[in-house]
């Protein structure tokens, strides 16, 4: 099992006690980590669960407090977060810096709405149970594992985790063994901003530390990776029943109606597509756009590639591909694509250039291709016409993925947006859902379910809790002791109140 998009496991046996994180742009190390053995784990576990109580009984406004300190630790160290950031994946630093702003929103918006989220709330009890107060609240689950990916090794954990945290849960971190720096940076910027060092902890290693941290008692698991290895999470999780949170890949769907802004929809196209080398879940990787209009977005697509370029500067407009295994699916995925009867509008066989791929623009492929079909995690992208805009909403939900999307139309786009099998969706933008913390986000069928961000990824993390109290005595049927006259009453009132046509 690991918590990356995916690397090769080793047996145990063979592993030496550390392991290196590499620079993509040149293989360098950069440091050695320890791999932690499940009996590490299980005591780093034991200790967040120990402060957990401590944690909790901080409250929203304390935890708030706390919270917001480290908030503005990041703040003022963002360049430095950026900088590690940049070293171990090979994006450009501003596309780190991206990463860390958007942590910070998502850290504010947290804890400022824990409390009116996750707060006692009254219920109605209803006219059977009228003597009865009824009311819900949310407590935390106590200690929540979080394996992280290495694509955004900060913006996407930092989901899971300031939300988790903001609920009043302490949290273990396993970050991908390719960016293990970010990981620790992160802990100990939170130790230090906090004072209290076991409500945040790291662990790091490869997938049989995740598969250990599966196993060690923790109360919820939030995943982020490829879907084959959810599956292996899932498995893991299913022997203790730990519930589990899995956002997978995607392979989203760009749609482009008949009188859609051309200009806007190829810029979103391109840096969907692009942006990160391509290396985004909710990234642009199939494009269905109305026959009426597809070569003038097809050229207009093709002109802006063309003008972008990767490389190992800090500012190049992306960097290497990160997993080096990654280079064989994004080859493969072209020579599929042409052989097939595709054709190269920019770039094709000759731009896999490790550790970099230069732009790839694929148009009429057919949807049985694998560059269709299957999640690439590249620079590349498919643009295939469509008769109209309902045609473009079927081939968009044949995916067995379901993450993000994104529709182009001036007239019709909220109601295009809702046909779509998918978790978000953007109108006349891309990823934009991403951005905004009041939003949930996740997906269905292959890309997983549960939810981060937002109120439901507050309440991800809780566990309802629901009471009832009685108010005033009145006729009890939850005894033994009841009248017999007691059931005709109700069933008559019943009839009364729900029986009559409405």
């Amino acid at each position: 099992m690991t918590s990356t998009r995916d690397a090769v496991s080793v047996p145990a046996s063979e592993q030496p006690d550390t392991f290196d994180s590499l620079d993509p742009r040149n293989g360098q190390v950069i440091a050695s980590y320890p791999r932690h053995t499940p009996e590490q784990v299980g005591e780093v576990v034991a200790r967040a669960r120990r402060a957990s109580r401590w944690w909790t009984d901080l409250g929203f406004d304390g935890r708030a407090r706390k919270l917001a300190a480290w908030r503005q630790l990041l703040d003022r160290r963002r360049d430095e977060l950026a900088a590690v950031v940049s070293r171990e994946t090979g994006k450009p630093l501003d596309d780190a810096r991206i990463e860390g702003i958007l942590a910070l929103d998502h850290l504010h918006w947290a804890a400022k709405n824990a409390a009116k989220v996750l707060g006692p709330r009254n219920a109605a009890a209803g006219l059977l149970m009228v003597n009865h107060k009824a009311s819900v609240e949310y407590p935390p689950m106590g200690v929540v594992g979080v394996l992280g990916p290495w694509n955004y090794p900060v913006f996407t954990p930092m989901g899971s985790i300031v939300y988790a945290l903001a609920a009043g849960n302490t949290v273990v971190f396993k970050p991908s063994e390719l960016t293990p720096g970010v990981g620790k940076w992160l802990v100990d910027s939170f130790a230090e901003a906090v004072g209290e060092d076991a409500v945040f902890q790291l662990i790091t290693g490869e997938g049989e530390t995740g598969a250990a941290l599966c196993r060690a008692g923790v109360d919820k698991l939030a995943f982020t990776g490829s879907t084959a290895t959810a599956k292996k999470v899932m498995a893991t999780c299913a022997e203790t029943l730990t519930p589990v949170l899995v956002e997978c890949g995607g392979k989203d769907a760009l749609l482009v109606d008949v009188d859609a802004d051309l200009d806007d929809a190829a810029a979103a196209v391109v840096w969907g597509a692009m942006s990160n080398a391509g290396q985004t879940c909710v990234g642009v990787e199939r494009v269905y756009v109305v026959d009426a209009v597809a070569e003038d977005l097809l050229d207009r697509v093709a002109a802006r590639a063309a003008t972008i370029a990767p490389g190992g500067a800090p500012d190049a407009h992306y960097g290497p591909i990160t997993m080096p295994s990654q280079l064989g699916v994004i080859s493969g995925q072209i020579d599929d694509a042409l052989s097939r009867g595709g054709r190269a509008v920019v770039g094709g066989r000759d731009s896999v250039r490790a550790p970099y791929v230069e732009p790839v623009v694929l148009a009429d492929v057919p949807e049985d291709s694998s560059a269709v079909t299957d999640e690439t995690f590249g620079p590349t992208v498919v643009v295939n016409r469509v008769r109209d805009i309902d045609e473009a909403v079927d081939r968009a939900n044949a995916s067995r993925y379901g993450l993000g999307a994104s529709v182009f139309a001036k007239s019709r786009g909220h109601e295009i947006a809702r046909r779509l099998r998918a978790g978000m969706v953007s109108v006349n933008g891309v990823i934009a859902f991403a951005g905004i913390p009041s939003l949930p986000f996740g997906g269905v069928g292959d890309s997983g379910f549960g939810r981060i961000h937002g109120v439901d990824g507050l309440r991800e993390f809780t566990r309802p809790l629901a009471i009832s109290e009685r108010r005033f005595r009145s006729v009890n049927v939850m005894t033994f002791d009841r009248p017999g006259w007691v059931v005709k009453v109700l069933a008559g009132l019943v009839s009364v109140l729900y029986g009559r046509r409405r």
